[in-house]
């Protein structure tokens, strides 16, 4: 079983593995370059590492499992969390939502639960009809606006009501989505 130190942010919980034994680096790149003293460290997901401390304002605790990955989606991702901004919404009008670089990463563990083919995470999630809620600062305007994405070009019901819900309604994309789309409900 690995341990791993849990961390919260804004739209979710993460987790870095937590090392706090020499055995646990045998075989690995860091053997060589970290001593016992530097323990216990904790290993981010680009292979880097760094000295683990409880005193960091994120820091909630350390689990122990072998489960890949160690949370539950709807922890990394915080699933229909009050102040949702970006992120994903499924076609039953579930948020999860993801930091301003998260898309792709969370594309993929919700690829990996909710679809079948996760080989590209972000067409298959949009395929079954996900939306995929960015950033749309364009370099000029002094604030940062919220772009509604749809591969198919459709929408639910539900995911309009929960544009609605998010303030999203008239955003000129959701508006042509609906129009589109409003026949069908």
């Amino acid at each position: 079983m690995k341990k791993y130190a849990v961390y919260k942010s804004d739209t979710g919980y993460y987790c870095r593995e937590y090392i706090d034994d020499m055995r646990q680096l045998k075989g690995t790149k860091f053997e060589r370059f970290v001593m016992e003293d530097k323990l216990p460290i904790v290993i981010d997901s680009g292979g880097g590492y760094s000295e683990f401390s409880e005193k960091d304002y994120r820091f909630v605790g350390i689990i122990e499992t072998d489960r890949q990955p160690p949370l539950p989606v709807e922890k990394m991702y915080f699933k229909n969390k009050e102040n949702f901004r970006l992120g994903w919404i499924s076609p039953e009008g579930d948020t999860y939502s993801c930091g301003y670089t998260g898309h792709n990463k969370a594309a993929k563990y919700l690829a990996e639960k909710f679809c079948l083919d996760s080989r590209t995470p972000e067409q298959a999630l949009g395929k079954r009809g996900w939306l995929k809620i960015i950033d749309s600062w364009n370099g000029v305007r002094r604030e940062h606006g919220q772009f509604v994405y749809s591969l198919s070009g459709k929408i639910t019901k539900r995911q309009a009501d929960k544009l609605f819900d998010l303030g999203l309604y008239n955003n000129e994309e959701v508006a042509k989505m609906i129009k589109n789309c409003e026949n069908n409900w």
